[in-house]
């Protein structure tokens, strides 16, 4: 069976006229208008992938997915890939499972290991703190 759907990574675009960065609050509401506009055309899922660096802002998929919940009605919503290697997995359960609440049982995860350093950086650099 083929599925339609969207995925983002939560990249922060540039303006293509003045070549700045995409403001993260204008950014998250245009990603959140895709998730509505994926459920209206009756596409399948909408995904949103974990990132710890500073050319992307959703580093919490859960909480994206939580807001598309809101605005959607029908369409699935699931995590592109949630790292478990720098998350409590319990917390990582507990979000997922009050996203399925809020989505009326709509909510799937995908998970895996980064592929970057800077998950690793931030969880070390938390780690040294007094």
């Amino acid at each position: 069976m083929v599925e339609l759907g969207i995925l983002t990574l939560g990249d922060l675009q540039r303006d293509q006229r003045t070549g700045r960065r995409i403001r993260p609050a204008d950014r998250m509401a245009e990603i959140l208008g895709y998730a509505v506009l994926a459920d209206q055309l009756g596409l399948e899922v909408f995904a949103v992938g974990e990132h710890h660096s500073s050319e992307f802002f959703t580093s919490s998929p859960a909480v994206v997915l939580a807001a598309a919940a809101a605005r959607t009605t029908g369409i699935r919503l699931t995590s592109a890939t949630t790292l478990l290697g720098v998350a409590d997995p319990v917390r990582v359960y507990e979000d997922f499972a009050s996203l399925d609440v809020i989505s009326r049982g709509r909510a799937e995860i995908t998970v895996g290991r980064s592929a970057f350093i800077e998950p690793f950086c931030c969880l070390i650099s938390a780690l040294r703190r007094p």
